[in-house]
């Protein structure tokens, strides 16, 4: 590559300036913030993103701070939309505070499996999540969502009538709305403490992602688990996303190798975390769990609960709720 000195580089940029803003290619290095561990698969999609925008040689680099070394995990949105941080891997329920929508992506039986999700993610309700998200000053670099299930201290959960009576931590309000319609009593913790909690006799059932389950060892204090398989009830969007404001500071040649690593992220985000649920399965069946699958049967019987708890909440409370639920619903 050319080099040249400062006061050629000054020259050329006021040159550029003069003549009407044609730019020059300048190096920029983007700051991209999340909240797990180097050894998580959203770790391993921002991985994938910087290392192949580093190999397009397009003088654009991704420094990654993980482990919420840069933000912690929920304070990422408001820096994110004033540009004054590059990009984050972010569960978008957690911005629902500011953009009730989102909350939509962290709803039971919205999201059946994976291939659903995939076709969700092509949808016309997918388009208006990005609308509100331009709206906010952020574009989503690449799309991903993580499956979760369910797991009883004691006995089984297929259907709804088997969480009554049950104290249960649920991932997130709907959820917990949810549960508690199915006749289920709620104590919130966070996933961390769980272990201890069905240790002691709090819980007898919980809810959480397919990660959770192994990382925090649930499969020692649980009779039998509901991972998702075909029929899953607990999606969340995690998405790659990034400051509009940062995005369109870029070139074009660093826009399109972007785009391109995005792409090979996003199969490997969807692959991986199909891979991750079934892998749940078998540690949990290596350590003696019952696993029960839901039927097509039992997932209509949650969603029915849904409808009435979780769903109307959300149409009662959102404006314009009701109408992005059922495009959400519409996609089959």
């Amino acid at each position: 590559m050319k080099m040249f000195t400062t006061r050629a580089v000054s020259a050329v940029a006021l040159a550029a300036t003069l003549l009407g803003g044609i730019g020059i290619a300048e190096a920029t290095t983007l700051k991209l913030s999340h909240q797990w561990s180097d050894k998580d698969v959203r770790h391993k999609v921002a991985e994938i993103i910087a290392d192949e925008v580093k190999k397009a040689d397009v003088d654009l680099e991704i420094q990654i701070y993980p482990n919420g070394t840069l933000f912690k995990p929920k304070e990422q949105w408001t820096p994110l939309t004033r540009g004054q941080l590059d990009m984050i891997v972010y569960p978008l329920a957690y911005a629902g505070g500011r953009h009730p929508e989102f909350n939509l992506t962290l709803m039971p039986g919205l999201v059946k499996n994976h291939a659903h999700a995939e076709r969700l993610n092509k949808s016309p309700f997918m388009g208006k999540i990005e609308e509100i998200l331009n709206g906010a000053g952020v574009v989503t670099v690449a799309k991903g969502w993580l499956a979760g299930g369910f797991a009883g201290k004691d006995k089984c959960i297929r259907q709804p009538k088997d969480v009554e009576g049950m104290q249960f931590r649920a991932a997130g309000k709907s959820f917990e709305e949810m549960l508690v319609g199915a006749g289920a009593s709620i104590s919130a913790m966070p996933s961390s403490e769980v272990y201890t909690a069905m240790q002691t006799g709090i819980l007898d059932g919980v809810n959480t992602s397919s990660s959770s389950f192994v990382s925090y060892r649930i499969y020692e204090q649980v009779k039998c688990y509901t991972p998702a398989g075909e029929n899953a009830l607990w999606f969340m969007y995690q998405p790659v996303l990034m400051s509009k404001k940062s995005y369109d500071g870029l070139n074009d040649a660093q826009k399109a190798a972007l785009a391109a690593a995005a792409a090979k992220a996003e199969a490997y985000y969807s692959e991986e975390a199909a891979k991750q649920d079934a892998e749940s399965v078998k540690v949990f069946k290596d350590a003696g769990v019952e696993i029960a699958d839901l039927t097509a049967e039992d997932f209509a019987a949650w969603q029915e609960i849904a409808k009435k708890t979780s769903y109307k909440s959300f149409a009662d409370s959102v404006e314009g709720g009701q109408e992005l639920l059922d495009m959400a619903l519409s996609v089959k």
